[in-house]
């Protein structure tokens, strides 16, 4: 009978400095995976934040003025920094506004997180007053009984108690 035999120490320490690194890696991993959502978590705000400013413009009832504003504002339980440019574009009576945003304090102030671009415009005519002209007999243009309407041949209409099958071609 062979006697039982055990690790040795130096088995040992191996072992354990091959657990010890796959732990370093894992924590790494979990360390930049945290890293990564906190970060795509202050972009999507700051998005929003940007999305928000251009909103009020259009809002505000006044055509903004050419030029550059800054601001912050509260949002998601943080001070965010916005930038707001105002640019005239090739259409008459239309501007573009660009609003850049970042979290006002805790991050490298050099970087913006997130930009939205939007575009405000006066009216350049009056609406067209003619109402569109439609066919008798059909839906949007398209005759009744052309294919994909309803009441065309093989769909069968609203209430019929059969319907008929799709003739395939």
């Amino acid at each position: 009978m062979k006697p039982a035999r055990g690790f040795t120490l130096i088995e040992v320490l191996v072992a354990l400095a091959i657990v010890t690194i796959g732990m370093a890696a894992v924590l790494e991993a979990l360390t930049s995976s945290a890293r990564a959502t906190l970060y795509l978590r202050h972009k999507t705000f700051a998005e929003w934040v940007a999305l928000n400013q251009i909103e009020q413009v259009r809002l505000s009832g006044t055509f903004p003025h050419i030029g550059t504003r800054t601001g912050h504002v509260r949002f998601a339980r943080r001070q965010w920094r916005w930038r707001q440019k105002v640019s005239d574009t090739t259409v008459p009576g239309v501007v573009r506004i660009v609003v850049r945003t970042r979290p006002l304090k805790g991050h490298d102030h050099h970087e913006w997180y997130a930009s939205a671009t939007g575009y405000l415009g006066r009216a350049v005519g009056p609406p067209n007053p003619l109402s569109p002209q439609w066919i008798p007999g059909s839906i949007a243009g398209v005759p009744t009984g052309a294919p994909g309407t309803p009441g065309a041949p093989g769909l069968g209409t609203a209430g019929s108690a059969e319907a008929q099958p799709l003739a395939l071609p």
